[in-house]
């Protein structure tokens, strides 16, 4: 079933390298360009977004009107939301870098996110365009055996549960 599963546009906290998960922030002007050089690009099939305002806000500057969907939200940080990249323990970095036995105090561990992101994939009946976050689509690469992040503003395309067939990266 073939998906394509876009990346919001850039926030602050992704410029400035701090991790988001369920804070609800908007996109930068950046973000707005980069979301708005996607219409016209993407496939006019059913569209789907987290319910978070930078991925629907994301879908509506690509000419979208996305059902929200609370599965297709980022993971949730806890207490190490909006933490600096640079400034975490080396062992939630290596748990992340490897994207392997990450559990945030008081927030969500990787298996109980990538299970709530899954659950949603597999109930899926056809061809979807899913406005997202990194973290949803790094799982979804991880389980086709690759593994990347997503540039803000850019989208892979899936051949779910098979393979990857794509990555676009529009210029903005």
């Amino acid at each position: 079933m073939e998906l394509w599963l876009v990346r919001h546009g850039e926030t602050l906290w992704n410029r400035e390298g701090r991790l988001l998960g369920w804070t609800d922030l908007p996109l930068t002007p950046l973000g707005e360009a980069q979301a708005k050089a996607l219409r016209g690009v993407l496939p006019g099939l059913p569209a789907f977004s987290s319910d978070l305002l930078r991925a629907q806000r994301t879908a509506e500057l690509a000419g979208f009107q996305p059902q929200p969907v609370f599965a297709l939200r980022e993971i949730h940080f806890g207490l190490l939301e909006g933490a600096l990249w640079q400034e975490l323990d080396p062992a939630y970095q290596e748990a992340l870098l490897r994207f392997q036995g990450f559990a945030p105090p008081g927030g969500e561990s990787l298996e109980a996110f990538q299970e709530r992101v899954f659950r949603f994939l597999e109930s899926l009946t056809g061809p979807a365009l899913l406005f997202t976050h990194g973290g949803v689509i790094r799982a979804a690469l991880r389980a086709l055996g690759e593994d990347g992040l997503v540039q803000p503003g850019s989208a892979v395309v899936l051949d779910w549960p098979k393979r990857v067939l794509d990555r676009l990266i529009p210029n903005p």
